[in-house]
């Protein structure tokens, strides 16, 4: 008895029994993507925050600071230079201080830096977030350096410093203006001291388009100075500064 092929209708329910399959897979393996990416970010940053600890203890309770030259003249504490390698940003020195000079590296990792002037091209993974997706816009309006597709290459680290508030680089929060020791801070849970740039997404210029996990919402993870993190926190549109998962500041406002 000759064997009895498939029909070519059988065959296309088969098809479309794995298309649909396929289907509902699809979204639940990007989601587990997603948020394997955001666990891996997550551990950078506790592996950021034991670095932090030991520094802070050296350092009498003043967070890692470089000073970077302001595009008007003179020098501020930038946020982004507190860690990570040289950036392509011709501002704020982020394409001039790297490694070397970046002061909690040394924290953190124990891999050999080259000099800032010798011209090597240093990596440093504990500050490349596996969920780093740039911005669509840097409030840099220069063609090429407008939007980017990593922070980490932009300015040299996917993480950065709470040094200002959302209301701009005027509005001091755990690093004094000009530098210096943290203010008492009244709630350690609460306060965050390093985040990815999401956290920075609505500056008062607008939305940056940094949607790193999804593209419907903003989400950064953030350090807190009691050293606990927390993964895909949602920052609100708008300057908000204060919510109940976080907040900018040392004390109420």
């Amino acid at each position: 008895m000759t064997p009895r092929g498939f029909t070519l209708i059988e065959l296309l329910v088969v098809v479309a029994v794995i298309a649909l399959l396929i289907g509902l897979l699809l979204p639940a393996l990007a989601s587990v993507r997603v948020q394997s990416r955001a666990v891996v970010c997550g551990g950078r940053l506790q592996q950021i925050g034991v670095g932090l600890g030991l520094y802070l203890n050296e350092y009498d309770n003043t967070l890692p600071q470089a000073m970077g030259e302001l595009p008007d003249g003179g020098e501020a504490v930038i946020g982004a230079l507190f860690a990570g390698k040289k950036g392509i940003l011709p501002f704020y020195s982020i394409d001039t201080i790297g490694a070397e000079r970046r002061p909690l590296n040394r924290y953190v990792t124990d891999q050999p830096v080259p000099p800032d002037d010798s011209g090597a091209v240093v990596e440093l993974p504990p500050f490349n977030s596996p969920a780093d997706r740039g911005a669509e816009s840097t409030g840099v309006p220069i063609e090429g350096l407008d939007r980017t597709d990593s922070m980490y290459d932009f300015v040299g680290c996917s993480y950065t410093l709470n040094d200002h508030s959302l209301t701009g680089e005027w509005d001091a929060t755990l690093v004094p203006l000009g530098g210096g020791p943290m203010p008492p801070v009244v709630d350690t849970t609460r306060t965050w001291v390093i985040g990815t740039h999401p956290i920075y997404n609505y500056q008062a210029d607008g939305d940056r388009g940094m949607r790193w996990h999804t593209r419907k919402a903003v989400e950064a993870n953030l350090l807190f100075l009691d050293f606990h993190v927390r993964v895909r926190v949602p920052v609100p549109p708008g300057v908000v500064n204060e919510t109940e998962d976080y907040t900018f500041f040392p004390s109420p406002r």
